[in-house]
């Protein structure tokens, strides 16, 4: 299906299909939202995707050969032996990873060591994230779904939580009770941009995947300088993680559980499985970050006066807990003061009952004190949310009312040709427009030197 909204332009300066600096001029292309998509065509605008993404690898092989020469680490048949139960822990439906193709493979590899599927549990990383229907269980399992024991995490369950002991920051972990009693865990995910945490994987698939919702919260509050500074901290931010405050508190809450072993994909934006790696907790997940960080990085010699951003349809756009970090990363886009137009269905909503509450501070001083006062990180998001609605005009194209975009700072439009029929019209002639298929995946980055 394909939503209606397209908008056509035409300029004799620059016919279509005449290069333009650093870009060419637009063909109409399929902006992906929810199950749908809109046409679009802006001539003079930039695409802006990675350059040259490798042809997609045979699956099934690259993840053989991962699992073979694991980074900063023994293969699993050196460290796995027959008569040990084991944790795999995956990722929720709102992260496609290549779940259904990497477990299958992965639970063959354990069964040749010697460990039985009665002795496999797979446990999905929820976080703070509402529990998964039978059928998204099935999409994540594959062809494991009923012969593999699968168990939701649950957060505020404290039966179901084992408490592992304070961090050198403070931090008190508790984690799921089958991961801390399993004799051996694995984690499995995938790696992107993550907008206050750096990148995601890695250490994420167990603090806050399956840890509980205190720990959760006492390892994402460092996002923030403390209150005599105030405002975020400035390693707090999409691609970093050295001296990431957040990066920090979540690797040393997951190293208290000392996993065993990790698998991560790295995904194209077609979510096809460009590369693996398997390993270390750290080393591992550090290395395929220089993948993603190579791959969709993409720079821009000056900042944009209008972005249109899809966030790459679903799960990227599931819920606007997700979306917004396309908001994020494509803000980086643009001039302070500019436009960005978001396309993100979000037919699960909000991504959490508490999320919308938080816009009840409108400003944003008064929001931030709230936050300090009780950290949650459906708030810190929202905080995010309205702070970039703040310095930037943004239009939201959802299934979000008219008055509850408003709410979280933002204008409501029902598909993109009204969007750009308000818009360009108000625009300069020379202004820069830039359009990004995958807001999801990739990070603009602005370098007067290219």
């Amino acid at each position: 299906m394909v939503a209606s909204g397209l908008f056509t332009a035409t300029s004799s300066e620059h016919p279509q299909g005449e290069p333009t600096a650093k870009g060419e001029t637009m063909e109409t292309i399929e902006l992906k939202y929810g199950a749908s998509s809109f046409p679009c065509r802006v001539p003079n605008a930039r695409l802006l995707q990675p350059e040259k993404l490798p042809k997609p690898p045979t699956a099934e092989p690259l993840i053989h050969d991962a699992l073979a020469n694991p980074v900063g680490s023994l293969p699993l048949k050196e460290i796995l032996k027959s008569g040990e139960t084991i944790a795999i822990v995956t990722s929720d439906i709102t992260r496609y990873t290549g779940s259904e193709i990497y477990l299958p493979i992965l639970i063959a590899e354990l069964n040749v060591i010697g460990i039985p599927d009665s002795d496999i549990e797979i446990i999905i990383a929820l976080g703070i994230h509402r529990k998964q229907s039978k059928e998204e269980h099935r999409k994540i399992l594959g062809s494991l779904y009923g012969r593999i024991a699968v168990y939701d995490h649950e957060c505020d369950d404290l039966a179901e939580l084992v408490d592992l002991g304070m961090t050198d920051s403070g931090i008190s972990v508790q984690v799921n009770r089958r991961v801390v009693e399993a004799d051996r865990v694995i984690v499995t995910g995938t790696i992107g941009f993550h907008y206050f945490a750096g990148f995601g994987g890695g250490r994420k698939g167990l603090v806050p995947g399956v840890a509980s919702r205190q720990t959760c919260m006492a390892s994402h509050f460092s996002v923030f300088n403390p209150p005599e500074v105030g405002g975020k901290h400035p390693n707090a931010v999409t691609g970093v993680l050295e001296g990431n405050p957040v990066d920090r508190n979540l690797l040393q809450a997951a190293c208290l559980v000392k996993p065993d072993f990790l698998l991560n994909t790295v995904l194209s934006p077609d979510k096809e499985i460009l590369g693996v790696f398997c390993g270390d907790l750290e080393q591992a997940h550090r290395s395929g970050c220089e993948m993603v960080r190579k791959l969709f990085q993409v720079t821009m010699e000056e900042p944009a006066d209008l972005a249109v951003i899809s966030c790459g349809g679903e799960p990227k756009d599931i819920n606007f807990i997700q979306a917004q970090k396309a908001l994020d990363y494509g803000c980086q886009a643009v001039k302070e003061g500019g436009t960005i137009v978001l396309l993100a269905a979000c037919r699960d909503g909000f991504g959490n009952a508490t999320f919308y509450d938080w816009f009840r501070y409108q400003e944003l001083d008064e929001f931030e004190r709230a936050l300090r006062d009780d950290y949650q990180i459906n708030g810190q998001t929202a905080h995010a949310t309205l702070s970039k609605a703040r310095r930037f005009r943004v239009i939201l194209i959802s299934e979000f009312t008219a008055d509850q975009t408003q709410k979280m700072g933002m204008e409501k439009k029902i598909d993109l040709g009204s969007s750009l029929e308000l818009i360009l019209p108000d625009l300069d002639k020379n202004a820069k427009i830039v359009v990004i298929p995958d807001g999801g995946m990739v990070l603009p980055v602005i370098d007067n030197n290219v």
